[in-house]
């Protein structure tokens, strides 16, 4: 038993020698356990060139450089906000026909109230739908004459491009009776927003409707008619009359003074005075004609082009 365990240990320990160095020569190869292939299959592609510090990091620099610029320069125009556009004054129409109905109507607007004051005192609602139609007629010939139609600038003064022709039609420009029209319903509009404001104030809310009506369209027609007319629909330009960062000109001169001619004609109402002409709203008529002539002149002389 003792030789036969002998001759079995001997022959398993001469196969285990003789098979060693074919398994070490042939099979047995190292194997990386990152790729899961031996160490003399790995790809090319493994292997990192030999980089220059140096120029490594001034490449990675100037490419995150350029690439930040570009990046600031495409959010440039989204991230900033619009700036809102300065309105300009506007300026009346330069023929001689203009330069005298500058002066004509004003004068024409004062001597037609103070012709029809006493008349107004004693029926105010007769008086003022008698007298809409005429100074609807006045601001209308004032507009014609004096005032340059929303959007006549844009295409008069616009250059024409390299290579481009110039329209027929461009230099006609808008018309006026379109124009007139518009901006007389636009006005118009506007009375009974001016009514509530009026009520708001401390106008009669359940009696003299009529008395107040008629009144806030006679603000209209003479304070709102010439902006619309000028200024159109733009919402930068009504943005500024709105805010009063508009500049003086004779249009916005006369919306100021007739706003504060309207105010400061309600001081009179409550003293007790007894007069006849202290009732409503005669004195608020007043003060809207009287400030809207001051204000339209000193608007287009001495304080044109100058802002709050």
């Amino acid at each position: 038993m003792y030789v036969l365990l002998c001759t079995i240990r001997r022959i398993i320990h001469m196969g285990t020698v003789d098979t060693l160095p074919l398994i070490s020569q042939a099979s047995y190869q190292p194997w990386n356990l990152t790729t899961l292939q031996p160490y003399n299959q790995q790809p090319e592609q493994y292997t990192m060139p030999l980089v220059d510090p140096v120029t490594m990091s001034s490449t990675m620099s100037s490419t995150m450089t350029s690439t930040m610029t570009s990046t600031s320069k495409a959010q440039s125009p989204v991230g900033k906000p619009n700036e809102p556009t300065l309105l300009h004054p506007v300026y009346l129409n330069s023929t001689a026909a203009s330069k005298a109905a500058r002066h004509v109507f004003p004068i024409a607007l004062a001597g037609l109230f103070l012709a029809a004051f006493n008349h107004l005192v004693v029926d105010p609602v007769s008086v003022m739908w008698t007298s809409l139609p005429v100074v609807t007629t006045f601001q209308l010939l004032y507009a014609f004459f004096c005032l340059p139609v929303a959007g006549s600038g844009s295409g008069k003064n616009r250059k024409p491009r390299p290579g481009e022709k110039k329209k027929g039609g461009d230099g006609a420009g808008p018309n006026f009776v379109i124009a007139s029209l518009l901006s007389l319903l636009l006005s118009l509009n506007m009375t009974p927003i001016l009514h509530l404001t009026m009520i708001l104030f401390g106008a009669p809310l359940l009696t003299h409707l009529s008395h107040t009506f008629l009144c806030a369209a006679h603000l209209s027609i003479l304070t709102c008619f010439p902006l619309v007319y000028v200024h159109g629909l733009e919402p930068g330009a009504w943005a500024s009359v709105a805010g009063f960062r508009a500049p003086f000109d004779e249009t916005f001169g006369g919306l100021l003074g007739g706003l504060l001619g309207a105010w400061l004609g309600a001081v009179p109402i409550p003293l007790d005075w007894d007069r006849e002409w202290q009732k409503w709203p005669v004195t608020i008529l007043t003060g809207i004609y009287a400030g809207y002539v001051l204000g339209r002149v000193l608007g287009g002389s001495l304080l044109f082009g100058k802002r709050f």
